[in-house]
């Protein structure tokens, strides 16, 4: 076994370990939760080098200023708010902080969970971007800190356009004359979109959506209607990897040139090209509808858990975690976009206009929002591709069945 292979092996051994500790102390019953004023219960959701990170250039400051250890564990979005509402049914709750995606929040939201976080608006830092804040009140009330932003970019292969002799698409109409190039030219298609009929799937329709001057939870409305007849006319002409375009495909397919442009999050920037050496894939905003540019916000927000043992400490690393000096290394070394707008500083200069990037697209960024009908939404956004988009039936008619469904769902 390699040293890598011992490094994954040891990191999900403890991952594993703490989750089952804490897991044992939640669903113990009848007694109190024990738990050391010494000690911060975090629950995050990352990959392996972003726990790297964590662990070895964000934590220890925090511990050794404070003399605590930080337990960390891996949880993913949707299972955190089971285990925080088995949690707080048993009256034993072990999780002080949790990091969870801006567009899982009503789960927590409507289970009543999170702590009122109001009183800390104050101390928010002036430089971080107002729309996770905006993202992080419900009913006036903040129940969430921002932490981390995200938004998707467009990378596109220079080389490639460059033999071409075409600049990349600025609009609707450039895309699918840019489109259409590439597929006569090469007889497959090398533009990609994500239409794999999964959560990827719907972020990228929400941005055709509002580009084209629709409101994804009415569906059958003006700009709704012209954002699926444009993705109608566009999809023959798509490389055919779309279908299996994920968060992770995505940059593969990018990496090893069979897409030469598609959007994807930015921490493809350090996959393809600081790890890949694909240096000739740059990236820019992307392209505009008849509406505008738009980008569904993603990202990650920090709560505090009613009942959480040490809700002051936990306030003292969330406040830390907003810091310019953590947002700094969160930038550099993770490629992560920063919350605060004054945090890029640290950036490489071969980092630098992809960050231009994702600043550009974070302008014309909303959340996707959160809502208590959201799986009926989903079903019904992808049901439409599936009958529009692939099985060419007509955009009104059948956005109008599709639209009746979410405003069932509604009342």
């Amino acid at each position: 076994m390699n040293n890598v292979k011992k490094r994954t092996k040891m990191l999900y051994t403890c991952c594993l370990l703490a989750a089952m500790a804490f897991f044992a102390i939640g669903c113990g019953g009848g007694e109190q939760a024990m738990q050391d004023e010494n000690e911060l219960n975090v629950v995050m959701g990352l990959g392996e080098n972003e726990w790297e990170v964590m662990r070895q250039d964000i934590f220890p400051e925090f511990e050794e200023k404070h003399n605590v250890t930080i337990n960390a564990v891996q949880s993913e979005a949707a299972d955190v708010v089971d285990q925080l509402r088995g949690q707080i049914e048993a009256d034993r709750v072990t999780y002080d902080l949790i990091t969870q995606d801006v567009n899982d929040l009503y789960g927590l939201v409507d289970g009543d969970m999170m702590d009122d976080l109001t009183d800390q608006k104050e101390n928010i830092p002036d430089e971080v971007i107002e729309a996770m804040i905006d993202v992080s009140t419900f009913d006036d009330k903040l129940l969430f800190l921002p932490y981390r932003p995200n938004v998707e970019i467009t990378y596109y292969n220079e080389k490639v356009f460059d033999e071409y002799d075409i600049t990349p698409p600025q609009s609707w109409e450039d895309l699918l004359e840019v489109a259409k190039t590439f597929h006569a030219e090469e007889d497959i298609g090398r533009v990609a979109v994500k239409a794999n009929l999964e959560i990827d799937h719907v972020l990228h329709l929400f941005n055709f959506i509002r580009a084209g001057g629709g409101d994804p939870y009415v569906l059958n409305d003006e700009g709704s209607v012209r954002a699926y007849e444009f993705l109608q006319e566009l999809y023959p002409y798509l490389a055919p990897d779309s279908r299996t375009a994920t968060w992770n495909t995505m940059n593969t397919y990018l990496a090893n040139e069979s897409v030469y442009l598609g959007q994807n999050w930015p921490f493809g920037v350090n996959v393809i090209v600081e790890e890949g050496g694909k240096e000739e894939i740059k990236a820019y905003s992307g392209w505009a509808g008849p509406a505008g540019e738009s980008h569904t916000l993603g990202g990650e927000v920090i709560g505090i858990p009613k009942g959480a043992p040490n809700k002051a400490l936990a306030l003292e690393f969330a406040q830390y975690l907003m810091s310019k000096e953590v947002q700094e290394t969160l930038v550099s070394k993770l490629g992560w976009p920063s919350v605060r707008t004054d945090a890029y500083g640290q950036v490489e200069a071969w980092q630098q206009p992809y960050f231009d990037a994702v600043n550009e697209a974070l302008q014309s960024s909303e959340p996707r929002g959160n809502v208590p009908y959201w799986p009926e939404v989903e079903k019904a956004i992808l049901g439409a591709f599936q009958d529009i988009v692939i099985d060419g039936q007509e955009a009104q008619t059948t956005l109008d069945r599709y639209a009746e469904t979410i405003e069932q769902a509604r009342q």
